[in-house]
Parts: structure tokens; sequence; C-alpha cells
């Protein structure tokens, strides 16, 4: 659900936010909460990989349970959260064996409800299966790209593959990207698609919003010197000229074809562009 709010400010007027009326006003569940240090894009060695990062509200890291090994084990979801990582929102699980565990949280999936994970357990949201038992059509999320390694993509909030096809060994789905590719049939994934559908037409409003998500702003090329940049220098606004568009380090932005995956290449059926 979304909200607007009214015109106090020149940010309120255009601001488009999060309702938040499906949470459950409880603190998170202390045991499955890490202490997130700051990494504003930067790797192992300290070097900057990812650009533009830094700053933003402190936050913790929420354990998110992607693997669903609790085979045969019925859980009840007791709240829905929100998770300051992720677009998608979270929900605590209590299995009879008594131990809680975050998962994400499909379109459908309510307050009681209860969820369990089996290579026979009802098709239904929330449910985790191999995709060897799920029916073709059906709508899925958080798939592995490995037998047994725990889902690793469709993660974010509205997004879901749908199961196109089987055959042998592998089983054929299409991707949110629109792209088709194969996944062997013992990788698991689990029905449904995620919720908060509506994230995708949250509006901002001003700047300081994508400054608290730890994002600054990032300078255009054209408008810095040669030294700094491929596109800089120039007489008042120049363009590039006959040059092609380039990174800061010179590579071409554009088009350049930087995958080079030969053991997944030949999963692809159909690529996304």
């Amino acid at each position: 659900m979304l909200k607007t709010y009214n015109p106090t400010s020149p940010g309120r007027r255009g601001k488009i936010g999060a309702s938040f009326e499906e949470l459950s006003k409880v603190a998170p569940e202390k045991s499955l909460l890490v202490t997130l240090k700051g990494k504003a894009g930067r790797n192992n060695r300290g070097t900057i990989t990812v650009r533009h990062r830094g700053g933003g509200s402190k936050r913790k890291l929420r354990i998110i349970d992607f693997i669903r090994n609790k085979i045969d084990i019925p859980g009840k979801v007791a709240t829905i959260e929100y998770d300051p990582n992720r677009s998608a929102r979270i929900a605590l699980i209590h299995y009879a064996d008594g131990e809680k565990r975050y998962i994400l949280v499909p379109l459908g999936l309510g307050l009681g409800d209860t969820i369990e994970a089996g290579e026979q357990v009802e098709i239904k949201a929330g449910n985790s299966l191999p995709l060897s038992s799920i029916p073709v059509g059906t709508l899925v999320h958080n798939v592995e790209l490995e037998p047994g390694k725990g889902g690793q993509i469709i993660h974010s909030a509205g997004s879901a593959a749908q199961i196109m096809s089987k055959e042998g060994k592998y089983v054929l789905l299409r991707l949110p990207s629109k792209e088709l590719r194969k996944f062997h049939y013992k990788c698991w994934a689990t029905v449904g698609q995620i919720g908060n559908v509506d994230h995708e037409n949250i509006r901002f409003g001003k700047a300081g919003c994508k400054r608290w998500l730890g994002i600054r702003p990032t300078v255009r090329g054209s408008a810095m010197t040669p030294r700094d940049h491929p596109h800089g220098g120039g007489e008042g606004r120049s363009p590039i000229g006959l040059k092609h568009p380039k990174t800061p380090w010179g590579k071409p932005a554009l088009g350049y074809k930087t995958r080079s995956r030969r053991k997944t290449n030949k999963m692809i059926v159909k690529r996304r562009n």
C-alpha cells in the first residue's frame, strides 16, 4: 500500500511512500539480528568498487533463510516486518520444533498462515519444493542456481519467475528479465510472487531520501575536466564528439560485453536482450 503526503514543503509535494499498514508493530527478533558494518562500496582490500555509496542510516542485518532446509516441519507466520536491507517484506516463522527463521513474504501470505518445505507439500504461496515437483506455469521465487546452495536469485519486491517446461534433468524458467534459462530439476524454489508489488511506484520526493539509503550524488562526465573523465573539457556544454561514450577509465560504456561465464552460458536458452 502507498500513501501520498500533504505538500507542506517542495520535497513532500512529490513524495509517494509506503504506508506500512501490513506490518506487525513489534521489534525484530534479536537472535536473528547481526551488526552491519558500513562498507561504502569498498571491497575486501578497501578499494572502491561501487561508486556513489556512503553515509546513510545505520541498520542491522536480518538473517534470512534462503536455503529452506526445514524439511516437512510446518511453520506459522508470527509477524510480517520491514527489512531496511531489501525491497521485499520479511516474515518471522515459528516452526513446530521451536526454531525461528525469517523468510521473504510472497504475495498472499498473511499472519497466522502455515508454510512448509518438502518434496510433496502443497503448491501454495510460501511453500518450498524442488523444481521437479512444481507444475508448469507456476510462479516461483528464491530459486537455487545449484542444488543445495540455497536460493540466489529473484529476491526483490514484486518479482517472480515462471516455469515454462520440463525436459530430462532440466527445467526451463522465464526470469523477470525475460531471459529463458535452464535449471537442474533438483534445484529448490519457493512458490509465489514476492509481495510489496507497489515498491516500484515509490517516489522519493527529495534528494535527502536517497542519502538516507546511503546513495551519494552522481556527477556527469561532461561536467568534469579532461583529466577526470574522457567526456570532460571543452568550451561550454560540449558533446562527446566522434568518440564513443566511455567510462571514467576509458572502457566503452554502451554495448560493451564484459560477461565471460562459460559454465552458465550453456544454460541460457534466450538472452534478456
